[in-house]
């Protein structure tokens, strides 16, 4: 058991009530999960507040309570700790509880928009290849070496993201590569981890239904690298118009990648086919299996990444060469009647409109491209006009259907994205609430010869609809009808 006042190690306290020298268990900020002998601690989330469940928590076993506020009662025998902020206090305390992990690996945390899953796996998959024994924390999956875990978030919330670097210390892990989100950031989630290095991809529209404006989604972004210490590096994509904004307050060492200006890590594109990328990096050619500009710049990142933990360039280029492309992230698959299906977690309007451009910059013209869409619930209800209007524009045929509609009706998300289809699209639209069949239609337009594009799942397997979540996925299905079809 550890004893209380060693986990309250550089937390910003304001009171004590009772005993710090208590011995505790664990810590948990859910009070069904509390028991004999635990630290609750009470965070306000958005949906309920933990201090509403002190009593609970005390009632499961509880000795410590951790909270901003001190309840009406005091309960004898138990401790209260009152701190500033109680997401803050909760990531300086898990990551005491479980040793301080990641100061005993090289962390590096990937944010942005779009790119963060594709570039974090890459890089597992990269260092593996070196002979490297490498932790992944990712929207995928959680990898501790060559053993794989579940993933429910982007970024985990403390308790579990010090639970899975522990593990990769004990397992004699070297690297880990983690996506860190701006929920995570803004929840102090990784507010006491170490990193040795940050990677900003990208900034566009995305989760506005969670910062209330744009220029909070970047300032959240943006502080994540303002507090990498001076030992640490920041790789910034300065092709992006935010990239230099990432770099103006960092004590970290500042390094850029760009395809379009002047950089520390620069590529070109030389040649661009559905079998890959011809790339030429910091002078150097290289052939990749990944397609598309957007994979041009996560591997420019990648690239730059292994250069500044220590690998050897040229090391890097052969091991670039080899790696493949992660679930979901331009997944495709050739019918036997040469049917192009294409699976891509492109769930906002910039990933979009960048994975239709990739698709039309490789094809002939002489195919139908066809893509089948749609716009999760409870999200950010902005870019669903957007997301539409690209899908029509890039597309010959575009059917609107169901993402996760979670407790919205599929039919009024669909309505909302129809508003943004220019009139003369409008022919070149369908819309089909149920997403299975929406697939199957796409399977039964397509002729041989064309592109299926089915956007915005990428590798879940699920679809959340009214709150359960039912097993679906975009490359199983497909994979299926196109077989029944004899296509």
């Amino acid at each position: 058991m550890s004893i209380l006042k060693d986990i309250l190690y550089k937390v910003a306290i304001e009171a004590v009530k009772g005993s710090t020298d208590t011995a505790i268990n664990k810590m948990d900020f859910d009070s069904r999960k509390i028991e004999n002998d635990d630290i609750f601690v009470a965070i306000r989330g958005s949906i309920s507040d933990g201090h509403d469940f002190i009593g609970k928590a005390i009632l499961q076993g509880a000795v410590a309570v951790i909270c901003d506020t001190f309840p009406d009662t005091i309960e004898n025998g138990i401790t209260y700790v009152q701190v500033k902020d109680t997401n803050s206090a909760l990531a300086f305390m898990a990551a005491n509880y479980f040793g301080d992990p990641s100061q005993n690996l090289k962390l590096v945390g990937i944010t942005g928009t779009n790119g963060k899953t594709t570039i974090a796996s890459l890089l597992y998959q990269l260092f593996k290849k070196a002979g490297y024994k490498v932790g992944l924390l990712s929207t995928v999956k959680i990898m501790v070496d060559d053993v794989e875990y579940k993933a429910t978030h982007t970024t985990p919330d403390s308790i579990t993201i010090n639970y899975y670097l522990a593990a990769m210390v004990e397992n004699d892990v070297d690297y880990c590569f983690m996506e860190v989100s701006s929920h995570g950031i803004h929840q102090k989630r990784t507010e006491a981890l170490h990193f040795v290095g940050g990677i900003f991809t990208n900034l566009s529209h995305d989760h506005l239904d969670y910062h209330p404006t744009f220029a909070e989604y970047r300032d959240v972004k943006k502080s994540f690298f303002d507090h990498l210490p001076k030992t640490a590096f920041i790789l910034s994509n300065i092709d992006d118009k935010n990239g230099q904004v990432m770099l103006q307050n960092t004590a970290a060492k500042k390094c850029t990648y760009a395809l379009k200006t002047y950089a520390d890590y620069k590529a070109q594109i030389l040649e661009n086919q559905l079998s890959g990328l011809l790339l030429k990096i910091n002078g150097n050619e290289v052939w990749v299996k990944l397609i598309g500009t957007f994979n041009a710049y996560n591997l420019l990142a990648i690239y730059g990444t292994a250069v500044e933990l220590g690998m050897e360039s040229l090391e890097v280029l052969r091991l670039l060469s080899d790696l493949e492309s992660v679930s979901g992230r331009f997944q495709f698959i050739v019918s036997s009647t040469n049917i192009t299906a294409i699976v891509d977690y492109a769930h906002t309007p910039d990933a979009l409109d960048n994975v239709l451009k990739t698709i039309n910059a490789i094809r002939t013209k002489n195919e139908q491209l066809i893509t089948v869409v749609g716009c999760g619930g409870n999200r950010d209800k902005t870019k669903r006009p957007i997301m539409a209007g690209i899908a029509s524009e890039l597309s010959d045929k575009a059917i609107f259907t169901s993402d996760n509609p979670r407790n919205e009706e599929p039919d009024a998300i669909i309505a909302e994205m129809e508003q943004g289809v220019a009139p003369q699209n409008y022919k070149k639209t369908l819309t089909i609430s149920d997403r299975k069949q929406a697939i199957k239609t796409a399977c039964q337009l397509a002729q041989p010869n064309d592109i299926i594009l089915i956007a915005g799942k990428g590798h879940e397997t699920y679809q959340e609809i009214k709150g359960i979540r039912q097993h679906f996925d975009d490359m199983e299905t497909v994979k299926e009808v196109l077989e029944q079809l004899g296509k």
